[in-house]
């Protein structure tokens, strides 16, 4: 196991910039002083908490390299906690820890290929059309039983994501839709039971396949001004952008009747199955 030497040098060198409360205040003051310097952290509270569940997942990853991985050698455990002391090195362990990770899921695809022969998965979910067309006519169903699910997750509550409820609700029988800012936000519920964090970059894959073959399959192709953004922000599995009005009938006709009820289903199942191995396109835009 990591001594607790090693897990001394390990936080010192990963929260060594964060701030830190000064010495002798009460417990009142120190709460006080924390929540105002998650408010004055650049990009405010949310990329405060982002930023210290990152670095304490590097901390986890670190000291179990270094109870069983190739940090057991002194000089790369000693290489490594100085490279994660700043912005750049931390930057560049976690490339790596990605890039490693990445390796693996590829190593793991191709053996489960070798199993067995290649399939598109069904589609994840269906919508109730009426719902669809309250959704095209800009009806909001408010928050439901799958909002109230999300919201309780330890995660979501720690990230403080719905601190504040939205305004913009549509709740479906496989998730919810967040209307905010000009975007559309999209909550699974089997994606956020999965793990939403390790969906991010398979929605993007999933939304280039979707859209480069959307006129093969008879589908309205994607409306002028319409963009794609991964979830990372919001915690979403992901987001449609807008460029103009999102009251826009056409616009809604095409994320509701298009998007929700054609599209979306088969990207997701696409997304949660781990043997589902994207085209060569979808991994090249990373």
């Amino acid at each position: 196991m990591a001594s607790d030497l090693d897990t001394v040098r390990v936080l010192r060198a990963l929260f060594n910039d964060m701030p830190r409360a000064p010495q002798g205040l009460s417990h009142e003051e120190t709460m006080a002083w924390v929540q105002q310097s998650m408010v004055d952290f650049e990009g405010g509270d949310m990329a405060y908490m982002i930023e210290h569940i990152t670095r304490s997942s590097m901390l986890d990853i670190v000291l179990r390299l270094r109870e069983d991985g190739y940090l057991k050698d002194d000089a790369a455990f000693t290489d490594t906690v100085n490279l994660i002391s700043t912005p750049e090195g931390r930057k560049t362990f976690m490339d790596r820890c990605i890039q490693a990770q990445k390796s693996a899921d590829a190593t793991s695809r191709l053996i489960n290929r070798a199993k067995r022969e290649w399939s598109d998965p069904l589609p994840l979910f269906s919508s109730d059309p009426g719902m669809v067309e309250r959704f095209v006519k800009g009806e909001l169903s408010g928050p439901g039983p799958l909002y109230a699910e999300f919201k309780a997750r330890a995660d979501v509550m720690e990230l403080g994501v719905f601190a504040q409820a939205p305004d913009g609700i549509h709740e479906f029988s496989w998730g919810f839709v967040v209307e905010d800012q000009g975007a559309w936000l999209f909550y699974m519920a089997d994606v956020w039971r999965k793990g939403t964090v390790g969906c991010f970059d398979r929605f993007d894959s999933a939304w280039q396949q979707s859209t480069a073959a959307a006129s093969g399959e008879g589908l309205p192709p994607v409306p002028m001004g319409l963009t794609m953004d991964d979830g990372i922000s919001t915690f979403s599995g992901m987001a449609l952008q807008s460029a103009g009005p999102m009251s826009n009938p056409a616009l809604r006709r095409w994320v509701g009747e298009v998007f929700i009820d054609r599209m979306l289903p088969t990207m997701a199942a696409r997304v949660v199955d781990s043997n589902y191995d994207f085209p060569l396109m979808g991994l090249q835009a990373h």
